[in-house]
C-alpha cells in the first residue's frame, strides 16, 4: 500500500504568524488511518532563527508504512519551505497542547494534556527522531502535602518579602486581568527552552476558553507594591466530567450535566497549567508561595488532587519546589527532533 499517494492536503494559517499543511493518510478502502500537520511557526523562527519547523496533531495506526509516509509528507513540505529540522509534537505551538506521552499511560490525562498510543514513540524513533527535551507532569494529593510545612514556608516568605502581596483574580476586570497574566507569562518564560511569546490573539482565545470554568479563588496573582509580578492558575479537571457524558455528546442534555458537575464539587482533581514569575523577581521562591496558595484554596474547595504540568526537565528549581511540597513525577512527556 502506497500511503503517500493517498494523502490529502489542506493549508491553514493560525494567529497570523504561522502556517500549517494538514495531511490525512487513507488505506485502499478510503478509511483514514493517520494524520499529521506540518507547521511553520513564524514567531519561533523570528526568535531563534534556527530553521526548525514542527509537526503536530499526529495520529497513526500501529503500522510503520503509515507513520513513515506521514513523516515523509510533513518533512517534504517543511524542507520545501527552506527549513532544516522538524520538531514536535506541538498542537500547533509550545503554548498549546504539546509533547508526546512516553510514560504514565496508566492514568487518564489531565485537562488540556495530550494522550497518545504507546507505539507513537517507537514510530518517531524508527524514523530517526531523537529526544531533545523531557517534560514532567507532577501530581500531588491532599494526603501527601505537609500542611504545617507549607504554612510555615508561606509565613516565612511573607515576612521576608513584606511588599509582596497575594490576591485572587478579579472577574469583574477579566480582560485587564488576562492581559496582566499574559505579560507576566511572556516575561517569565522568555528564557525557557523552546518558548515563543503568546500573541494577544492566542492568549485571548485561551483566556476565553478558560473563563467558562475558572473560579476566581483558583487564580492567584502576586504583586509587588501593586505591580503584578506573578500568577498561578488551577483548573478543575473536566476530564472527569466528560467521562460521564454518554458517547461524549454535549447535546441535548450533556452540556447541562457538564455544567452541574463543574460547579457541584463532584470533580475532586484539578490541573495547574499556567504559572509564572517575572524574571526580575525570580529566585525569591515566589513560585512556591503561589503554588502553596492555589493548592491550599483548591483543597478548601474539595479539589484534593492536583496535576502540575508540564515542568521542563531543565528546571531543577521548580522540580525541587514541587517535590518538597509532596509532589511526585506522575507522567513523562518528550519533544523530539530530526534533521531534514
Amino acid at each position: 500500500m502506497d500511503v503517500a499517494k493517498l494523502i490529502n492536503r489542506r493549508k491553514n494559517a493560525f494567529f497570523g504568524h504561522g502556517e500549517m499543511q494538514l495531511f490525512l493518510a487513507r488505506d485502499p478502502m478510503g478509511k483514514v488511518v493517520g494524520r499529521i500537520a506540518a507547521i511553520e511557526n513564524g514567531m519561533h523562527l523570528t526568535k531563534y532563527n534556527d530553521g526548525v519547523g514542527f509537526f503536530g496533531f499526529y495520529e497513526s495506526i500501529d503500522d510503520s508504512d503509515v507513520s513513515r509516509n506521514l513523516f515523509d509528507a510533513a518533512s517534504d513540505w517543511l524542507h520545501g519551505r527552506g527549513l532544516s529540522a522538524m520538531r514536535g509534537p506541538t498542537n500547533p505551538t509550545m503554548n498549546d497542547v504539546a509533547g508526546l506521552l512516553v510514560g504514565g499511560f496508566d492514568r487518564q490525562p489531565a485537562i488540556l494534556m495530550p494522550y497518545n498510543e504507546p507505539w507513537f514513540e517507537r514510530q518517531l524513533l524508527d524514523y530517526g527522531f531523537e529526544r531533545v527535551m523531557t517534560m514532567w507532569a507532577y501530581f500531588t494529593h491532599a494526603k501527601y502535602i505537609n500542611r504545617s510545612k507549607l504554612e510555615r514556608g508561606s509565613a516565612l516568605l511573607k515576612r521576608r518579602y513584606p511588599d509582596i502581596t497575594i490576591r485572587q483574580l478579579d472577574m469583574s476586570r477579566f480582560k485587564e486581568e488576562a492581559r496582566l497574566i499574559m505579560d507576566i507569562y511572556n516575561d517569565a518564560w522568555a528564557d525557557n527552552w523552546g518558548h515563543v511569546p503568546m500573541t494577544e490573539a492566542e492568549f485571548a482565545q485561551l483566556a476565553g476558553d478558560m473563563k467558562q470554568i475558572l473560579d476566581e479563588r483558583l487564580v492567584i496573582i502576586a504583586e509587588d507594591k501593586g505591580e503584578a509580578i506573578g500568577f498561578a492558575v488551577l483548573l478543575p479537571d473536566l476530564n472527569y466530567a466528560f467521562k460521564t457524558l454518554k458517547n461524549g455528546r454535549l447535546f441535548p442534555t450533556g452540556l447541562f450535566k457538564l455544567l452541574f458537575l463543574t460547579t457541584s464539587g463532584v470533580i475532586r482533581e484539578g490541573r495547574l497549567p499556567l504559572m509564572g514569575v517575572k524574571r526580575s523577581h525570580q529566585g525569591r521562591a515566589i513560585d512556591t508561595l503561589l503554588v502553596g496558595e492555589v493548592v491550599r484554596n483548591g483543597i478548601g474547595m474539595g479539589i484534593e488532587g492536583c496535576d502540575m504540568s508540564w515542568i521542563l526537565d531543565s528546571n531543577p528549581a521548580m522540580k525541587n519546589s514541587l517535590e518538597s511540597m509532596g509532589g511526585f513525577k506522575d507522567k513523562e512527556y518528550a519533544m523530539f527532533e530530526k534533521g531534514l
